[in-house]
């Protein structure tokens, strides 16, 4: 899995992690974004500071729990992206929205059309 590079400050963190408490739902937006929330959180999900690299691989069987939603655009097949979007909806429902995304004619790729993702 390729590495990233980003920061999560320790405001952001505390700022979402506060949100959520509230009931507030997190959005990633992009995947980069869910790789790196991924990488920061503890084991119940509570977002902590970071700032580095994540090569973080999340495929099916990933314990995804530091976002509620994920937008992101149609990506390929046999991509890493696309089995991350099997772990977050599960592959039955990202295949039968790729299905439809195929039949309107949507556009894939990283310039193509996204769509919001709320986690199963």
């Amino acid at each position: 899995m390729h590495s990233e590079f980003g920061i999560i400050s320790k405001k952001s963190a505390k700022a979402i992690n506060k949100y959520r408490k509230m009931g507030g739902r997190i959005i990633a937006v992009g995947t980069t974004v869910l790789r790196l929330l991924e990488s920061s959180k503890d084991e119940n999900g509570i977002i902590k500071g970071f700032n580095g690299e994540t090569d973080i691989y999340i495929k099916p069987g990933s314990n995804i729990n530091s976002v509620d939603g994920l937008i992101t655009n149609f990506h390929t097949p046999r991509s890493s992206l696309l089995l991350l979007v099997y772990a977050f909806i599960g592959e039955k429902k990202t295949k039968k929205l790729y299905e439809y995304a195929i039949k309107k004619k949507l556009r894939f790729f990283s310039y193509g059309d996204a769509c919001l993702l709320w986690k199963t």
